[in-house]
């Protein structure tokens, strides 16, 4: 059979939908002495476990409905909406995915024992218009949102994982007087390296973020 046959085949194929995503897909974002960030997809009726050997933060990036299994506790099942944020101790859960759309969620693995006893960090050093929505001895989580055409008053951040809902052309000015093109796309997982500077949104469409500090 000739090459061109077998394309137009394949083509058939692809083109009837009997080649379908893979139940679930996990891609590796970030990894350092920290943390590990992974990208997790689960197609309707799929499940992922997570095996729970440390800490795990889950951040979901769509809505959905899943059922949740952890060690231990009852089979609980639960609504999430893009920007949820879950944290569960070391822990053995499994996952499912009981509607009918993919699931998508980023799962941050704490590799070190964080600041156990420290005092909290708090809002210290954020922009006023950051809402920190959970803090613990692993990490600092908050949001970031920046709307079109608007700067950012000067802060500071930690060292961070910054996961993207809806991108912005971005740019940072410096305390030194220094600009840094910072721009991210809706559906990045990056890791950011502490500092200070004021966050300017370039572009026609809001930031809407979230950034992970571990410790």
């Amino acid at each position: 059979m000739r090459l061109s046959s077998l394309f137009l085949i394949s083509l058939s194929i692809f083109a009837a939908g009997t080649i379908t995503a893979a139940p679930t897909a996990e891609t590796e974002k970030v990894r350092n002495e920290k943390v590990a960030a992974y990208e997790v997809a689960v197609q309707p009726g799929a499940t992922v476990t997570v095996e729970g050997k440390v800490p795990t933060l889950l951040v979901y990036s769509t809505e959905g409905t899943v059922e949740v299994a952890v060690e231990g506790e009852k089979l609980a099942k639960a609504a999430v909406r893009t920007g949820d944020v879950v944290f569960r101790p070391a822990k053995r859960q499994v996952l499912k995915n009981a509607g009918s759309s993919e699931v998508r969620f980023v799962r941050v693995d704490f590799l070190g024992a964080g600041e156990p006893g420290a005092a909290a960090w708090g809002p210290a050093g954020l922009s006023s218009s950051y809402k920190v929505i959970l803090e613990n001895q692993y990490a600092r989580v908050y949001t970031i949102g920046i709307p079109a055409g608007t700067n950012e008053p000067q802060h500071t951040h930690h060292d961070r994982i910054v996961i993207c809902f809806q991108g912005a052309q971005l740019m940072h000015l410096m305390p030194d007087g220094r600009k840094e093109p910072s721009t991210l796309k809706t559906g990045d997982i990056v890791w950011r390296n502490g500092g200070t500077h004021i966050g300017q949104n370039l572009g026609k469409t809001d930031l809407r973020a979230l950034a992970v500090e571990p410790k």
